[in-house]
């Protein structure tokens, strides 16, 4: 039997990874590169973004990467609190009041995200290796002494990455071969070219650097994984969208359609803009930039950082938890197949592809607003993982800051556009949002205007967004007052199993 968080929020309430690669050219305050004043946090938080960018893992491993490296660096970082407890208890971890320096806690941070990006990107040992001399620090001394910062950053890390390579994510391709693979079976129902059910997903077959390739479903197992605030990944799994021949799915449908016939150069940039495709950070990455700009603005101490990066981290992973429950269980259809299958032989209007604006064509025919070699994503429709995401990062960002206040601008240069170059926008544009809610809630449309998710799958995605940000903070804020489980836990000194202390 299930475990659920009762439904009746759903009523009171009531990317996917995607487009144009690396989208428009953009001109915005908190991308890439780590500024110089940057605490140790910050920049192992882009340590952990130049990882997603090279290797591509997807947003639900992005999701994790960012709440395992962002744990084992709150665990390190609690030894020098006096209130924080640590996700992996251990007794004796806390140092005495006179070690709770700066210095201190930067090099067990800076040991504790360098452990994480190791074994989470292994790839790029030889970047993280330079990273840490850079800073002063020695990326081969693997001393767990507890009486040294760097010793409480390594044993922090190894104790978060032992819990977590047995967290049902298969990093270690143990449950299946190859990292992050499918062990639970999972076949589509239709192919490339037959759709045996216009309600279930269908993978499509990509030209993609000149040879053909058929999409997989993106970790369909991973609504196993074990969550860090939810009671299960099912608990928030809400009701089935619409389904054929219900009336209600050939209207969602058809607003898709009217959408994509008639999009403005305003609507064609914001779906670039949140894209966040293979070749960018995946929009849980998207929402750790959105976080570094808030440590920035607001001048946050390595303390700030600490816990704001933790929870949002895996309050993002609990969003890609939910989501990749709700699309395992339901394996909806996208709306291209939608369409395709409702309007087959019939003359349909839609965007023509790049400079062609809106034409007549036939049914089979219609394309969302994609580049040739995406078209849409490799998951399941409902719901949007887009809004879940942004819904969540905005209700942690504003619940740490005490305000939705974001003051947030990117500009959009005249023919930035990666989809149109050259033609879209016409002028020179800005695209800006006064609060994390108008962020969020852009994202979700944003995946509406690009063709790729219903209404339906975008606003239930923005509630349970909602609802796992709230729940992920409260959660949080238990492990920033030492309250996350029963003080006797800690004492314990004897040799043991690590565990991490979720729901």
């Amino acid at each position: 039997m299930r475990t659920r968080i009762p439904g009746a929020f759903f009523g009171l309430l009531l990317l996917s990874a995607s487009v144009f690669g690396s989208g428009p050219a953009r001109e915005e305050p908190a991308l890439a590169a780590a500024q110089a004043a940057d605490n140790a946090v910050l920049v192992w938080d882009e340590a952990v973004l130049h990882g997603i960018r090279i290797t591509k893992p997807g947003p639900t491993i992005v999701a994790r990467a960012l709440a395992v490296a962002h744990s084992a660096m709150f665990d390190a970082w609690s030894a020098y609190d006096g209130r924080a407890v640590p996700t992996v208890p251990r007794g004796g971890w806390r140092r005495p009041p006179g070690e709770w320096t700066e210095t201190n806690k930067a090099e067990a941070v800076s040991y504790a995200g360098y452990r994480a990006v190791l074994d989470l990107f292994p790839s790029e040992a030889e970047y993280y290796r330079t990273l840490m001399v850079q800073q002063g620090y020695a990326p081969d001394d693997q001393s767990m002494d507890p009486a040294t910062a760097r010793g409480v950053g390594n044993s922090a890390a190894a104790g978060v990455l032992d819990v977590r390579h047995r967290d049902g994510s298969n990093q270690l391709g143990d449950r299946a071969p190859g990292a992050y693979a499918d062990y639970t079976g999972y076949l589509p129902i239709n192919t490339s070219v037959v759709v045996n059910d216009p309600n279930r997903w269908q993978p499509l077959a990509l030209v993609v650097n000149g040879a053909i390739v058929t999409q997989t479903f993106t970790t369909p197992h991973w609504g196993l994984v074990t969550p860090f605030a939810l009671p299960s990944g099912s608990a928030l799994r809400p009701p089935p969208p619409p389904r054929y021949p219900d009336p209600q799915y050939k209207v969602e449908a058809d607003e898709v359609l009217a959408t994509n016939a008639s999009l403005t150069d305003a609507q064609k940039v914001l779906a670039e803009y949140f894209a966040d495709g293979p070749s960018s950070e995946f929009p849980p990455g998207h929402w750790a930039l959105f976080a570094q700009f808030v440590s920035r603005r607001d001048g946050h101490s390595i303390d700030d950082d600490a816990k704001m990066f933790f929870a949002l981290g895996n309050g993002l992973l609990d969003a890609s938890i939910a989501a990749w429950d709700a699309k395992r269980a339901y394996d909806s259809g996208r709306p291209y197949t939608a369409i395709h299958f409702l309007y087959r032989g019939q003359l349909v209007q839609g965007w023509g592809g790049p400079g062609l604006g809106t034409i007549t064509m036939l049914g089979e025919t219609w394309r969302p607003y994609q580049v040739p070699n995406v078209v849409t994503p490799p998951f399941p429709e409902f719901f949007s993982g887009h809004s879940v995401f942004s819904a969540t990062g905005a209700q942690i960002l504003a619940s740490f800051t005490g305000s939705d206040a974001f003051a947030y601008s990117v500009r959009i240069p005249a023919g930035g556009s990666a989809g149109e170059p050259g033609l879209v926008p016409a002028a020179d544009m800005t695209l800006s949002w006064n609060t994390f809610s108008e962020a969020a809630d852009a994202a979700g449309m944003s995946r509406r205007y690009g063709g790729i998710h219903f209404r339906t799958g975008d606003l239930t995605g923005r509630a349970v967004g909602r609802v796992v940000g709230a729940l992920a903070w409260s959660r949080a804020t238990e492990f920033f007052e030492g309250r996350a489980y029963p003080a006797e836990v800690l004492p314990v000194r004897r040799a043991r199993t690590p565990r991490l202390v979720t729901r």
